[in-house]
């Protein structure tokens, strides 16, 4: 498949943004989430000092409109120790998409469909020192599904487009899952969620230097919802963990030289706000 994705994912989150039709917005939600772990594949070193500890602060933006969904976060990590400029860096990505229930005013349910949906998504870290970006797009179909026991559960199914310092390759296919079940605990609730980020093919030719891996990430948090414990607001204020898997991080093949399997426990402190 050779065509220009990042024009038409950009396209799609403007012209969703941008149309007065669009503009009428149902719910939002917003967060901001502190992150604890240490010994981080890539990123900080392997050898368990404190110099391997990474920070991160977290921020969230979920929304519901009348033309579909948005997503998007923004990461800002410390790495303490870390070989880079100054130790510090960022990542994020945008994720709108478009219902086509919503859109053509049809009920498009069918067995545990409860809606068709086209997404895009723009992924950008850092640039490098040359001023390359550092930004990959990807677009394509996602369903809605009905999950007994499941506040939400989607499956986003995406065509990966690497550019800049992600490299020119061709592009990857994508399988992304994404969830949240509410459980009650006592007085209070332990919230699941999470995704996962299933590449299921390589890039370019392991011999060039755009050449980006096949590789999983698989990253769920369980939170228990203190706020509601201390008699607040449900849906507050949450601590927990969170389990970071990603086997050929950032697409880097893991070899017996360089480790590039990430198997990480964060602790959480998360606090939402309206």
């Amino acid at each position: 498949m050779n065509f220009k994705l990042a024009p038409l994912s950009l396209a799609l989150a403007g012209s969703l943004l941008a149309a007065p039709a669009f503009a009428e917005m149902h719910w939002q939600n917003n967060s901001l989430t502190y992150l604890y772990g240490k010994n981080f594949a890539v990123d900080s070193g392997q050898d368990g000092r404190e110099a391997d500890i990474q920070q991160t602060i977290t921020f969230e933006h979920a929304s519901g409109w009348n033309w579909g969904d948005m997503f998007l976060f923004v990461d800002h990590k410390w790495f303490n120790g870390h070989s880079g400029k100054d130790g510090r860096t960022y990542y994020g990505e945008f994720s709108p998409r478009l219902s086509l229930g919503k859109v053509t005013g049809k009920d498009l349910s069918f067995g545990p469909i409860k809606d068709v949906l086209i997404s895009a998504t723009y992924e950008r870290g850092e640039s490098q020192a040359d001023g390359t970006p550092n930004q990959n797009y990807l677009l394509g179909p996602a369903v809605d599904l009905e999950v007994p026991g499941f506040d939400r559960f989607a499956i986003n199914t995406y065509y990966r487009k690497p550019d800049g310092a992600t490299g020119k390759a061709s592009g990857q296919w994508q399988i992304t899952p994404t969830w949240a079940m509410t459980i009650p605990v006592g007085k209070s609730d332990i919230l699941f969620d999470g995704y996962i980020d299933w590449v299921v093919n390589d890039a370019g030719s392991k011999n060039s230097p755009d050449y980006v891996a096949k590789n999983l990430h698989i990253n769920p948090q369980i939170k228990y919802d203190l706020g509601k414990a201390l008699d607040k607001k449900a849906g507050m204020l949450y601590v927990g963990i969170e389990y970071d898997y990603w086997s050929n991080k950032y697409g880097i093949e893991d070899s017996s030289a360089f480790n590039t399997d990430n198997n990480v426990v964060n602790f959480i402190v998360k606090a939402h706000y309206f």
